[in-house]
């Protein structure tokens, strides 16, 4: 990995999607994204893989579900950014994942996905 972590971010509103591109980028991360799609997203990872992801819970064209199975089959960690609660009942693709509820500190999303990172090397 390289001394600037690569993140990739699906988000379909793009007001979000810009703040958290421009914030995460101050705080030192390269971004790949804005994703608004799963289908976006996936045909963006034929190509590239990020070192982490953050994820929006519902992007334009569903549940980002596909989009957590595929980061998760390349070991690709990620953090769910998302207007629904944190609760028990959610998916398997979307257990033991960072939840941060929106809106969130941008010091909270830089510090969750730092940790992301560090936990990963």
């Amino acid at each position: 990995m390289s001394n600037q972590p690569h993140c990739m971010i699906a988000e379909d509103q793009a007001l979000i999607g810009l703040a958290l591109e421009a914030y995460l980028e101050e705080a030192g991360f390269k971004v790949s994204g804005l994703f608004p799609t799963n289908a976006k997203a996936l045909r963006w990872l034929e190509q590239d893989t990020p070192d982490l992801a953050l994820l929006d819970v519902m992007l334009g064209d569903g549940p980002c579900l596909l989009l957590a199975r595929e980061l998760k089959r390349r070991s690709v960690p990620f953090a769910v950014y998302s207007a629904l609660p944190a609760t028990g009942d959610h998916p398997p693709e979307l257990l033991d994942v960072p939840w941060l509820e929106k809106p969130a500190k941008r010091e909270v999303v830089a510090q969750t996905l730092e940790n992301l990172v560090n936990a990963s090397s």
